[in-house]
């Protein structure tokens, strides 16, 4: 099969792409395998034997055999992406394994596929690194590790389907899939001392169902397992529904406030540069493996840009608890960011230490002003904002009002600028924002290319944005595009069963930029992803929808595993099995930059009173 377009599709999308073969597969030379694909108006029904022709048994494992599945999951323009190109949601659940294609425009139909024999153990990336961030790769899908016997031959099927949206897709899983089993838990990121529930629904009249071995109690026509979550770890409940073999993960993480406080510990006795010159006083990424501090020129790994949110953790995790040693730490950092970064006169803001402002880059200021932000919340001392404001009039001067920031404070700088009556500055910053919003509901959909061509974190900001704006104004016509931004944002986010996946936003580029390993490939979790959560919670407050809080809390959930127990952190997890033949799986070993997504759930993540203890 070598194209797959739906009909009735009015864009007539190709859903395979041409750069790879549909169904290749890559194996040990002593089995033999065969692909047998069936078209039947707009399903496709795959099926592959593999068969020991040899005398003697042969038993594979998880990575011993690949198939190829092509799907268009790449970024040009944004028309093109909008209307041919997909967002690709991969469970590898065992017996329970399927994959949710989104057309990134939201356009139906969109492409599904759901396993019907066989067994699914995880997927692994081939790309073509030429295209840099720019394409996903090829997935290359690995069957469970089998035992076959001296001319045995097993088969894995699966059904490719079109359907209407992730609601849809769900309902006909079960439609296709005769013993499908839906797993769903209460959450998939849970703090010490939380109550966990998972729930299992199969769409068939199963009689016994085991979480782990124990027997889950039966809710209706679901069964439900309870547990409280201990120890931070990672846990993996194996589940049976009458034979039918499935998995969900969780991760128990730290209470996030204790998280927040070691974190920032770690960051100012270890992350802190204390030797004087130019980077005196600045928060660096740091080598996990080697325990050092990283600094080069290069951009991702200078003293500037994203590792200004390190300072921005520390000023907000001090406003909960005061700490002398931290608060030494927060205003060395403030000197050095004063120095080398900001001009507080002009509002400039720099991209490395020094001044040094060779590569210039709008991203940075909406940062720093936040950071300025949360130095007023923790210091009351008003030329903070001052600060802020000159940042952001010098960023809409160089030209702003048509850009994409990354997390400009809009509603934050408002509020604390109403609450020191400083109305005259509070007046100006409106317009910019106002004016901002304006140019963007002219812009729409057409999205120019940023630093990737299209992207999560470009489609975030418009929302952010316009929502925004219009919880400033009352407007309806912000709300009305911000809605609209907000349907093709949510393409972007997984609903898997597993807490790396859930409510995460496809990003697979962060690893090689950020990154010690340099790895090209999926990043789930990464850090970034949070930026959808704080969308949703803007929207269910514009719009009083409050499944979206639900979500924007499993969002900012979802980064956390970034930061580690002990204040340690990692910049992405690489999730695939392999990258171009190179064994992922892993964290990398920089910290650099993740603690944004701890900062976003310190801001505005449901903490209770029980959690502020310890």
């Amino acid at each position: 099969m070598k194209h797959l377009v739906f009909s009735g599709d009015v864009y007539e999308m190709d859903w395979l792409r041409q750069d790879f073969p549909y169904g290749q597969i890559t194996g040990p030379d002593e089995l033999d395998f065969q692909v047998k694909t069936e078209r039947k108006g707009n399903e496709v029904y795959t099926c592959i034997e593999v068969t020991n022709p040899g005398k003697k048994p042969y038993f594979t494992n998880n990575e011993s055999i690949a198939v190829s599945f092509p799907l268009p999951d790449s970024y040009e323009d944004s028309r093109t992406c909008l209307e041919r190109r997909c967002h690709v949601h991969i469970f590898c659940g065992k017996e329970i394994s399927w994959i949710c294609a989104l057309r990134m425009g939201g356009e139906t139909p969109h492409l599904g596929m759901v396993l019907t024999e066989g067994s699914l153990a995880y997927y692994s990336i081939q790309r073509n690194i030429l295209r840099q961030s720019n394409d996903r790769g090829c997935f290359l899908l690995h069957p469970e590790g089998m035992e076959l016997l001296p001319g045995e031959t097993k088969r894995i099927r699966w059904i490719i389907f079109p359907h209407g949206g992730k609601a849809d897709f769900m309902k006909k899983l079960g439609t296709y899939q005769p013993h499908m089993v839906h797993v769903e838990a209460r959450r998939y990121v849970i703090f010490t001392g939380e109550k966990n529930y998972i729930r299992v629904t199969p769409v068939f009249p199963a009689k016994h169902v085991t979480v782990n071995g124990e027997a889950a109690k039966r809710e209706g026509g679901a069964f439900v397992y309870s547990c409280t979550a201990q120890e931070p770890k990672e846990q993996i409940f194996e589940i049976c529904a009458d034979g039918v073999r499935t998995e969900c993960r969780v991760l128990v993480q730290e209470r996030p406030e204790v998280l927040a406080r070691r974190r920032c510990r770690f960051l100012a006795e270890h992350q802190q540069y204390q030797k004087g010159g130019h980077l005196e006083g600045a928060y660096l990424a740091y080598d996990n493996e080697e325990e050092r501090l990283v600094y080069t020129p290069e951009n991702d790994f200078n003293g500037g840009r994203e590792r200004i949110g390190m300072g921005v953790l520390m000023a907000r995790c001090l406003q909960q608890e005061q700490n002398p040693k931290l608060e030494k730490s927060l205003e060395k950092y403030e000197s050095y960011v004063l120095r080398e970064l900001v001009d507080k006169e002009t509002g400039k803001v720099y991209n490395d230490l020094g001044r040094d402002d060779s590569y210039h880059r709008l991203y940075n200021a909406p940062w720093a002003a936040l950071f300025f932000t949360e130095l007023y919340r923790l210091k009351q001392k008003k030329e903070y904002l001052t600060y802020a404001c000159r940042i952001l009039t010098c960023f809409y001067q160089e030209g702003g009002a048509e850009f994409y920031p990354i997390e400009l404070p809009i509603l934050l700088l408002d509020e604390e600028l109403g609450r020191a009556r400083m109305e005259t500055k509070r007046g100006k910053m409106r317009e910019l924002f106002v004016r901002h919003a304006d140019w963007l509901c002219g812009r729409g959909l057409d999205y120019p290319p940023s630093e990737v061509n299209y992207e999560q974190s470009i489609v975030a900001p418009a929302a952010e944005i316009l929502l925004s704006v219009y919880l400033l104004t009352g407007e309806e016509r912000y709300l009305l595009e911000g809605k609209r931004q907000v349907k093709v944002l949510e393409l972007f986010n997984g609903m898997q069963p597993d807490y790396h996946l859930y409510e995460s936003a496809v990003r697979h580029w962060d690893g090689y930029w950020f990154g010690k390993r340099r790895y090209y490939g999926d990043t789930f979790p990464h850090y970034w992803s949070a930026l959808t959560g704080e969308v949703f919670a803007l929207y269910a407050k514009a719009t009083g929808d409050t499944a979206y809080l639900k979500r924007a809390e499993n969002s900012r959930r979802g980064v956390l595993p970034l930061i580690f127990p002990d204040g340690r952190a990692s910049c992405a997890y690489i999730y695939p099995q392999y990258v171009n033949n190179r064994l992922a799986a892993f964290y990398d070993p920089y910290a650099n930059d993740q603690d944004w997504g701890l900062y976003f759930y310190l801001r505005g993540g449901e903490v209770s009173k029980k959690n502020q203890e310890g």
